[in-house]
């Protein structure tokens, strides 16, 4: 059982697995939040637009 967990706390591809989870998940959220400022905004221009004509 000690070997067990010893071979458990030097394992880190768990660990790196995770990590890049994590970084995906922030990027994602990042992307999610910019595309929807981009999208009301331009939302507005074109309805500008729209009106305009």
């Amino acid at each position: 059982m000690k070997n067990l967990l010893a071979r458990f706390a030097r394992n880190e591809s768990g660990a790196t697995a995770i990590e890049y989870g994590l970084i995906a998940g922030l990027i994602s959220v990042v992307i999610i939040g910019v595309v929807t400022t981009i999208g009301t905004d331009l939302a507005a221009k074109f309805t500008s637009i729209a009106n305009a004509l």
